[in-house]
C-alpha cells in the first residue's frame, strides 16, 4: 500500500494495523498478509475482520489478502451520517492503495456490497461471493417490510441487544432459544452488541432486493467482471435461487453449490470454502 495514504497504528490487542483514509476522511483499519494478486475481504452483517481471520490465513498462502473492518466496526472510524456510497468509497480507497490485480470476496450482505462496488465502477478484476441474500421469489421468506424502522427504533431507544436479537430472529432465521444461548457467551455477545449500530448499514446495502421480486438487471449492469457465486448445499433453497438469478443476469458469472455447507460456512468452515475461492481467483 502506498505510504502517503496509509499509516500504522497499534490496536487494542497490541498488534499492528494499517489505516487507509477514505474519501470522506474516515479511517478504515485493515490487516494485510500474504503476497501476489490482491483480494479484499468484505464482511457480512454483525461481523468485523475477526470473523474472517481463518479464511484470510488460508487465502494468504496464494494471494495478498486485505482483511478490513467496515466503517463503524472494530478499529475503523465512522461518519455522522451513513450512505452506501461511503462504504463503496471505502472499498475504492483500499483497492486504490493495492494497485495491480485486485479482487473482492464478500459473504452475505458483504457480497452485495462487493457487487455494488463493482457496479459503481470500482476497478476490480474478479468477484467471489458467498450467498448474497437476495429474495427473488414470492414464496421465499424475506425480512419484515418494516425491518429498517424496527431496528432503527430499538437502536434509538438504546436497546442494542434487542436490535441484534430482532435481526437474528427476523432476518437470519435463528431460533430465539439459540440467541438466548449466545447471550451466555459474554465475549461473543458483547462483540455482537457492539456491532448493532451498523445493522442499518447492511439494511441499506440490501435495499429493496429482498422483497420476493426478480433482480433489476439495470441495477447490476456495471458488473462485467468474472464472478463466482457460491452457495451451501445445506442452506435454504432461496439462497440457490438467488444465486442462480444473479448468475443469470451477469455476463461473466458462474454459480456453484458446495455440499454440506450452510450460510455460516465462511466463519465456521473456511477450509471448505477457501479452495473454491482460490480456484476461481487464480482463473
Amino acid at each position: 500500500m502506498a505510504a502517503e495514504h496509509v499509516r500504522s497504528q497499534t490496536g487494542a490487542d497490541g498488534g499492528s494495523t494499517a489505516v487507509v483514509v477514505s474519501a470522506d476522511g474516515t479511517e478504515i483499519a485493515c490487516e494485510r498478509s500474504g503476497s501476489g494478486p490482491a483480494v479484499v475481504l468484505v464482511a457480512s452483517a454483525l461481523a468485523d475482520r475477526s470473523d474472517t481471520v481463518k479464511l484470510a490465513a488460508l487465502l494468504a498462502e496464494h494471494f495478498t489478502v486485505v482483511n478490513y473492518d467496515r466503517r463503524g466496526r472494530g478499529a475503523s472510524g465512522d461518519a455522522d451520517a451513513y450512505t452506501v456510497d461511503r462504504e463503496i468509497e471505502d472499498i475504492a480507497a483500499l483497492v486504490g492503495q493495492l494497485g495491480g490485480s485486485v479482487s473482492l470476496f464478500g459473504s452475505s450482505s458483504g457480497a452485495v456490497l462487493a457487487l455494488r462496488a463493482a457496479a459503481a465502477g470500482v476497478k476490480v478484476d474478479r468477484l467471489a461471493l458467498y450467498e448474497p441474500p437476495f429474495v427473488v421469489a414470492k414464496g421465499d421468506a424475506g425480512p419484515p417490510p418494516d425491518l429498517a424502522e424496527q431496528v432503527g427504533a430499538l437502536l434509538a431507544q438504546g436497546r442494542d441487544g434487542e436490535a441484534v436479537k430482532y435481526f437474528m430472529t427476523k432476518v437470519q432465521g435463528m431460533p430465539g432459544i439459540a440467541v438466548s444461548f449466545m447471550k451466555l457467551m459474554p465475549k461473543i455477545w458483547k462483540n455482537l452488541v457492539g456491532l448493532a449500530r451498523t445493522l442499518p448499514y447492511d439494511i441499506a446495502v440490501m435495499g429493496d432486493t429482498q422483497r420476493g421480486r426478480p433482480l433489476d438487471e439495470g441495477e447490476w449492469k456495471g458488473v462485467d467482471v468474472p464472478t463466482l457465486v457460491l452457495t451451501g448445499g445445506k442452506s435454504p433453497a432461496a439462497f440457490r435461487r438467488a444465486a442462480g438469478a444473479l448468475a443469470g443476469i451477469l455476463p461473466k458469472a458462474e454459480h456453484r453449490t458446495l455440499p454440506g455447507l450452510n450460510h455460516g460456512a465462511v466463519v465456521m468452515a473456511p477450509k471448505k470454502v477457501a479452495p473454491e475461492i482460490i480456484r476461481f481467483l487464480k482463473g
